[in-house]
């Protein structure tokens, strides 16, 4: 289910409203926002929860506005303002514009304190709450996408579509800082993850109004588990194969792909993931309960 998180509230908090909402005894989302941000929240229940960690690795895509010539400790609206400075003298979407490239492609992102990595043991928010800082190593993410959207004044409008392990943040920082003048995210919005670009969501006003016409109307809003995977080759086997790739064996699969990993279809449904081996047979990786 494609849930629309609101801003102010934690992604685990949206994730038990929708879980209590479902009356759903497993549920879980498919990467955090931050409290701030808003937007795509995809919800998995029951045995759908076992494609979530793949939707980990998949690109996303933010729509962000920041503020220029202001720094804050967090990086964005809810931090303690840590610097004011003035903007470029002239500044326009040309000059925006030249700092832009600097930040497109495979770049390096030193992690924000406000982040829950965790050093020795401890998250760095919590670190940063008592107002520690350590050092943190860079690590290669890849923006594949940067388009300016706004400008006005101070304030700077982002269409961004990156790899895991971005910080919007952060980059937001370092175009700041490009441009001389510092920067802070005062609004973010996941509008795509994988496959999930672009399609409608669902707030949880408006899960509570289809809860009033019976669980077949919440229902509705339920997306099968193969569509998080429908970037994946499809397999697809005989009653004989299936029942021995759930029991655990690798099966030979005519015309499979050379390697990678795959959805695998039994004669009338969809079974689960597999990994095409060395010798071409399909393994299973995760299989759903049938």
């Amino acid at each position: 289910m494609l849930f629309d998180k609101p801003s102010g509230e934690t992604s685990n908090r949206s994730l038990q409203r929708v879980k209590r909402l479902y009356n759903a005894k497993k549920a879980g989302h498919t990467g955090s926002l931050d409290p701030l941000a808003t937007g795509l929240l995809p919800i998995c229940f029951g045995e759908a929860t076992k494609v979530s960690g793949f939707l980990l690795d998949a690109d996303k895509t933010y729509s962000v506005r920041c503020r220029l010539g202001v720094t804050t400790d967090t990086g964005d609206a809810e931090g303690a303002i840590r610097e004011q400075r003035a903007l470029p003298p002239g500044l326009d979407v040309a000059m925006v514009e030249a700092a832009l490239p600097g930040f497109r492609g495979d770049i390096m992102q030193i992690p924000p304190m406000y982040s829950a990595l965790k050093h020795e043991g401890r998250r760095l928010y919590t670190l940063a709450r008592r107002g520690e800082e350590v050092e943190r190593k860079p690590r290669a993410v890849s923006i594949h996408s940067l388009v300016l959207t706004l400008l006005n004044e101070d304030e700077l409008g982002l269409e961004v579509v990156c790899s895991k392990g971005t910080y919007v943040r952060t980059l937001v920082e370092d175009i700041g800082a490009a441009l001389g003048c510092g920067a802070h995210v005062t609004a973010l919005r996941r509008t795509g993850l994988g496959p999930f670009t672009g399609l409608p969501m669902v707030t949880f006003e408006e899960l509570r109004a289809r809860a009033e016409n019976g669980p077949d109307a919440l229902d509705e809003l339920l997306l099968p588990p193969e569509a998080a995977l429908v970037d994946w080759p499809a397999v697809h086997l005989p009653e004989d194969a299936a029942h021995y790739l759930q029991q655990g064996q690798p099966v030979w699969v005519p015309k499979a792909p050379a390697g990678g990993m795959v959805r695998v279809f039994g004669p009338t449904q969809f079974l689960g993931m597999g990994a095409v081996l060395d010798d071409g047979r399909v393994a299973p990786k995760r299989l759903l309960a049938t």
